[in-house]
């Protein structure tokens, strides 16, 4: 993070999430982190969420031997989150990088998510015990695959128009 970042750091949050707004195929995501009244959200690419929630599990896969000494996971007593992103909804920024760490001193996985735009730097900056990350991670992927479903033979989401398959000579494939 640099000296003139604006940073929204939460060590660790009440809650933090990936979301959606939108129908399949036309959905903005979002990660949203609370603590008390201060809420922060940003959008993110599709992609974005699902690298996030993948290298999440990759990391605690990693770290658990030194993960089962941290006490401070009993702290987190939620599960999986499923509700709904906190209103009002206002974006903070885009998410152009996203950078994951292990916080060996404080057993906290680091997320931090920086602006796209580089003229007016922000970092969201998430330290969640592994709890919490397991739980975001859980979510991320399960928002993700309940999206549009590929099409079999190119992989590229089927919209229910259907669309032009370039594996299938052009053949115009529909949903159902």
């Amino acid at each position: 993070m640099s000296d003139n970042s604006l940073v929204h750091l939460y060590d660790p949050p009440e809650r933090f999430v990936a979301g959606v707004v939108g129908v399949p195929g036309q959905r903005t995501f979002f990660l949203q982190a609370r603590s008390g009244r201060m809420i922060t959200s940003v959008s993110v690419e599709k992609e974005q969420v699902l690298i996030l929630a993948d290298k999440i599990n990759d990391l605690l896969e990693q770290v658990s031997p030194s993960n089962s000494a941290a006490g401070s996971d009993n702290e987190y007593l939620g599960g999986v989150d499923n509700g709904p992103l906190e209103q009002p909804l206002v974006d903070q920024f885009r998410v152009g990088t996203i950078q994951l760490s292990w916080d060996g001193q404080g057993h906290r996985v680091v997320i931090e998510a920086y602006s796209a735009e580089e003229t007016s730097p922000e970092v969201l900056a998430v330290h969640l015990l592994p709890a919490q990350a397991t739980a975001f991670a859980e979510r991320a992927q399960r928002l993700v695959a309940a999206g549009r479903p590929p099409c079999i033979f190119c992989g590229r989401p089927l919209d229910a128009e259907g669309h032009l398959c370039v594996r299938a000579n052009g053949f115009h494939r529909r949903l159902g």
